[in-house]
């Protein structure tokens, strides 16, 4: 398992880097943050262990369980799951983002928690840029008024937006959604909102982070070209579903 966790990530890495080429991006540019759900902790130790310093979980659970066997090991972790606001002060114990901010209930939530842990967290917005009923998120018209609302949260640092893109067999049925995400930043940016600039995008998968870094992404999920389809219950795990 070992050896194959490696040459998966090499593939991996491969693919972001000759995806940046053709793209005309720097290499830099663009971040792997390992989706980690239902994968085993000595797995996501093979993987820290061999240079990966980003790994992304869905469920609180797995958080507090997988922290206590990969504790002496220290990877920057995100949540980017569906969060529930009664799950927020456990979840802040071991996260330093949360990828799918997409309420304002959750918003105060988050800003009440961290005002009595006096510390600050950076968040991304996510928006449902594929429209499909299944997925959580903001609609695209929403980001805007949302930001406005929930930037006056010191608490809060907006460090960009995330969707999960429309997975499908053709390539050109999936660009709309990721593309719509990049035209969204831009929207925000003129709208000059005061103190926000620099907006990440977190986009693509292992089916299209190629496409999405051709959009314009910051940041490709990965779990299943690492790590293999994953099983939850009876069923195969597919990355497309973060709730």
């Amino acid at each position: 398992m070992k050896e194959e966790i490696i040459f998966n990530l090499k593939q991996v890495h491969q693919r972001i880097e000759d995806a940046c080429k053709s793209s005309r991006r720097a290499v830099s540019d663009v971040q792997l943050l390992l989706a980690t759900k239902t994968v085993p902790a000595q797995n996501i130790r093979i993987a820290i262990e061999a240079g990966e310093t980003l790994i992304g979980e869905n469920k609180m659970q797995e958080l507090r369980d997988k922290n206590s066997e990969l504790k002496d090991l220290h990877p920057e972790r995100h949540f980017i799951g569906h969060l529930q606001t009664n799950k927020v002060k456990d979840v802040l114990r071991y996260v330093t983002c949360i990828q799918s901010l997409d309420r304002l209930t959750l918003a105060e939530e988050l800003h009440k928690q961290l005002q009595k842990d006096g510390r600050t967290l950076e968040v991304f917005i996510q928006v449902n840029t594929s429209f499909e009923a299944s997925k959580f998120g903001l609609t695209p018209t929403e980001v805007i008024p949302f930001i406005k609302k929930i930037k006056s949260y010191k608490t809060l640092k907006i460090k960009g937006l995330m969707t999960i893109g429309l997975l499908d067999v053709e390539i050109e049925k999936m660009r709309p959604s990721l593309h719509l995400l990049q035209k969204i930043r831009t929207e925000i940016y003129e709208a000059k909102i005061e103190g926000i600039h620099s907006l990440k995008l977190s986009m693509g998968m292992s089916q299209d982070l190629e496409l999405a870094i051709a959009e314009g992404s910051n940041m490709v999920r990965v779990g299943t070209s690492v790590f293999g389809n994953r099983f939850s219950g009876k069923e195969i795990w597919n990355e497309n579903i973060t709730e």
